[in-house]
């Protein structure tokens, strides 16, 4: 069992880990930017320490004065949360690096997931159902426009990297794809800091029902039960 956590976060998201580390009898230290120096998750915690102002990229994006306050506060682990650094392999390395338990899932697990094409083809490997669309990155027009064909229209463009809907197009038509696979590579380029992108086929009315896994390192895998989340769109 941990002795104290540092939490990479702010606000509800911070709340809601001390609250747990509290039921569980951990200390917790709560991260904070000087825009948020008074807010409730310094209160609760054991322990607040500042860790940069207000940009998130001077604070709560900023691995090197997470990390250093961790040490100082005498952590041995520390939370993300969710957002922010959660889903950056390279800080799950650098906590390794510097014998601090990152939780939440490993370096490779992080980037695989962050990598859509990729993801799409272990599942395929894994005989999990996918829905029908390239394999791997689409780099050309002319490859986008012979799979689309194959495909048939309307088809989607996604940004292989990120997500919350920047990079993705839809094409119902020749026309439409000939227009947009430039400037869905484009989008992803300057959101994601990563030009490619992947097409599949557009289902225009999806359910989205997503499964809640927990697993540790000692081979415990729960499912928490499904969630619609079609209501949110």
């Amino acid at each position: 069992m941990f002795k104290r956590i540092f939490i990479a976060n702010r606000g509800e998201i911070a709340v809601r880990i001390i609250r747990a580390c509290r039921e569980l009898g951990i200390e917790s230290v709560s991260a904070y930017s000087t825009a948020d120096k008074n807010s409730i998750h310094t209160k609760l915690s054991d322990k607040s320490i500042c860790i940069g102002s207000p940009p998130p990229a001077k604070s709560y994006l900023n691995i090197g004065n997470i990390i250093t306050a961790a040490q100082v506060t005498g952590c041995d682990a520390i939370h993300p949360g969710y957002g922010f650094l959660a889903e950056n392999s390279r800080f799950v390395d650098i906590c390794n690096q510097n014998n601090l338990i990152f939780i939440g899932p490993p370096a490779e697990a992080i980037s695989l997931a962050g990598n859509k094409s990729k993801t799409i083809e272990v599942m395929k490997k894994n005989k999990i159902p996918v829905i029908p669309g390239s394999s791997g990155n689409v780099n050309r027009i002319k490859t986008a426009l012979k799979l689309s064909k194959r495909l048939g229209y309307p088809v989607i463009i996604k940004a292989s990297f990120g997500g919350g809907g920047k990079g993705m197009r839809i094409c119902g038509n020749k026309k439409d794809l000939v227009a947009h696979f430039p400037m869905a590579k484009s989008e992803s380029e300057s959101s994601f800091g990563n030009g490619e992108v992947y097409i599949e086929k557009y289902i225009s009315k999806p359910r989205h029902i997503e499964f809640q896994i927990i697993a540790d390192n000692y081979g415990n895998t729960v499912c928490v039960g499904e969630r619609e989340c079609s209501i949110q769109r």
